[in-house]
């Protein structure tokens, strides 16, 4: 036997089993953002997302029911973010929480003025913890799936903050590839980020949701949920961070 034979041999061992071809299919019509993707791109996808489904374990809660198709589904959205990073992308956590839909979160909020410290119960549709799970709603899924184009997905959100969790606590800067100067990043984010807070301070409608002046953590996810399914209102209010991150996801498969 050939040494090439043998270590294919050998590494097929440890492959994940591959995604069945109608199940890929099925899932790949019923997801829009990955339907538009260029050949080489769905290729792409369709081999992270086998190894998101080996390497993530799926729990579904409160009466939330998932099939294969519903899990490749979340896999595949999951994977977008991270389609240009690889494998490395999804390193450091294991688990996905799937809810029936919103889910509610015990936390403590500290007050700097008075320094008092309160818990009350924050209702969510998605959340991702640093090397911890990643939980979400999976009516939330589903209306992403039906409506692609509306600006939101909340996997394509968790996501970010999981990418952006790869050197440490969410600050808006993921690990860059070498093409993209972090310097640039941080200067053309902060200034959009700061211009976004104050116009929400003045109380103006902005095209980028509000509750990206929630941090500049959130501000790079909801961003990126617009570069994945409204890019071109973020050329519109911020061109210097869409072209960022056009250099950091890819293109857009979204119509513009």
């Amino acid at each position: 036997m050939a040494a090439s034979d043998w270590w294919r041999r050998f590494r097929s061992q440890f492959e994940p089993p591959p995604i069945p071809d109608l199940l890929w299919r099925r899932a790949l019509a019923a997801c829009p953002l990955a339907l538009r993707l260029d050949t080489a791109r769905q290729a792409g996808l369709r081999h992270l997302a086998t190894i998101f489904l080996a390497r993530k374990r799926f729990h579904a809660l409160a009466g939330a029911e998932l099939d294969e198709r519903l899990r490749l589904l979340i896999a595949m959205q999951a994977c977008l973010p991270a389609l240009q990073q690889g494998p490395r992308g999804l390193r450091g956590w294991n688990e996905v929480l799937i809810y029936p839909g919103e889910f509610k979160v015990r936390r403590k909020h500290h007050d700097e003025r008075s320094g008092v410290v309160s818990e009350a119960e924050d209702v969510l549709i998605g959340e991702a913890w640093e090397h911890g799970p990643l939980v979400l709603s999976l009516a939330d899924i589903l209306l992403d799936l039906e409506q692609p184009w509306d600006g939101y997905n909340v996997v394509v959100h968790e996501m970010a903050h999981k990418l952006d969790m790869l050197d440490g606590p969410a600050d808006g800067v993921p690990p860059l590839p070498s093409g993209i100067a972090r310097r640039a990043w941080i200067n053309a984010f902060q200034r959009a980020y700061d211009d976004l807070i104050a116009e929400t301070a003045r109380g103006r409608e902005t095209l980028i949701d509000a509750y990206a002046a929630e941090g500049t953590d959130e501000f790079f996810a909801v961003v990126s949920e617009l570069h994945w399914s409204q890019p071109g209102v973020l050329q519109r209010s911020e061109p210097v961070v869409a072209e960022l991150l056009t250099a950091y996801y890819g293109p857009s498969p979204a119509p513009h």
